[in-house]
């Protein structure tokens, strides 16, 4: 899934680069920005206790894997909202300009 956080930030920063200057630039950056965070998040933040999880058992698990999992849920709602921001940021510099 990261691929495709890439690939969007890509063409959202060209997005800003075609608009530069214009009305739609601002926006256009603020979606790049968040973006580049949904990456960031994902890979610092979701990716490492996904690792972690994938290599439990139903014997084998640490004590605090519930208190891990809710923190994973909380970190992949917030990498949603950051993501649907961004969109809606392009969808305005997209249309503005």
């Amino acid at each position: 899934m990261p691929y495709w956080y890439i690939a969007s930030l890509i063409l959202t920063a060209g997005l800003a680069a075609a608009g530069w200057g214009g009305p739609a630039a601002g926006a256009a950056i603020a979606a790049a920005a968040l973006l580049a965070v949904s990456v960031v998040m994902s890979i610092a933040l979701l990716v490492p206790i996904n690792n972690r999880s994938a290599t439990w058992t139903a014997d084998d698990h640490p004590d605090d894997w519930r208190e891990q999992q809710q923190r994973w849920d909380r970190l992949h709602y917030a990498r949603v909202a950051v993501i649907v921001a961004a969109f809606v940021l392009t969808l305005v510099a997209a249309t503005a300009g």
